[in-house]
């Protein structure tokens, strides 16, 4: 049953990965590569990634970034970096029955289709799951370069449908610098036959907070760092933020519509509608 379970992570893998990392500027949308323009910034100089066609641009983060950031909106604009490798989420939103009750279920990881990036040592992660479910959950975060995977836990269930948050700090896990981690979801359906899991995945890279960043999130309030995270292509950050003030006013029906927004932004528009319904009937 272990090697079975192996050579299923072991597919995903592959599947994650199979294209190689590129130093050319893609649209992740279309996979057409975009122009680099030099752009004169209220600073020093740099060059910005510009999609022809929609005319967004897209940022690296680093110390290259920019003097003076965009300013920050209500509404947070995620811009996505220029690196990481394309087909980041896995899964995308994977449907099965559940193991009781035999009802559909989607679960999905909230990731963009790229590898995802944030400045914390110990952030958090989410995924979406559409309704109840007594399985077992098991999550699993990998660094390719070691054997053992990060973590391996299982969640008890019953859990309850809606947007899922797995703070890393609970687990005493720390992300290095510069490393992209894949993890896991895993919907245990039958634990005699794992070949008939629900699993999603995605990809986290920590990296170096910009000063420029800093010195933004240090002028502005609460209200505006999901904009500032989003805008400097940090998407776990921007999730995090834009959650953790649904979390201390459940009722506001505008910052839910912001996070809505954010996940449409990465293409995950059935879960932003569903979120958005099951808020409603709160």
């Amino acid at each position: 049953m272990k090697g079975v379970k192996i050579a299923a992570w072991g597919a995903l893998a592959a599947l994650t990965f199979m294209i190689p990392l590129s130093s050319v500027a893609v649209d992740d949308e279309k996979g057409k590569p975009m122009r680099l323009e030099n752009q004169a910034g209220r600073g020093n100089r740099h060059d910005v990634a510009v999609d022809d066609e929609k005319g967004k641009p897209r940022r690296e983060v680093g110390e290259s970034y920019s003097q003076q950031l965009p300013a920050a909106t209500d509404t947070p604009v995620y811009i996505p970096p220029i690196r990481g490798s394309p087909g980041g989420r896995v899964g995308g939103s994977s449907r099965g029955e559940d193991c009781s009750s035999g009802k559909d279920l989607m679960l999905s990881v909230l990731v963009p289709d790229h590898t995802g990036l944030t400045v914390h040592e110990q952030p958090s992660l989410y995924w979406y799951l559409s309704g109840s479910t007594t399985c077992p959950i098991e999550l699993t975060i990998r660094d390719d370069q070691a054997i053992q995977p990060l973590l391996e836990k299982r969640i008890r269930g019953p859990v309850q449908p809606g947007v899922q948050r797995i703070p890393l700090a609970e687990y005493n896990v720390h992300l290095q610098l510069g490393v992209p981690y894949r993890w896991y979801v895993a919907l245990v359906v039958d634990p005699e036959s794992r070949s008939k899991d629900i699993i999603a995945g995605g990809v986290i890279e920590r990296v170096a907070l910009p000063e420029a960043l800093r010195a933004q999130l240090d002028r502005g309030g609460k209200t505006q760092t999901p904009s500032s995270y989003a805008q400097a292509g940090l998407w776990y950050d921007a999730l995090t933020s834009i959650s953790d003030l649904i979390d201390a006013a459940p009722n506001d029906r505008v910052l839910r519509q912001q996070r809505a927004s954010l996940l449409e932004q990465v293409s995950l528009l059935e879960i932003a509608e569903q979120d958005m319904r099951r808020s409603r009937a709160q």
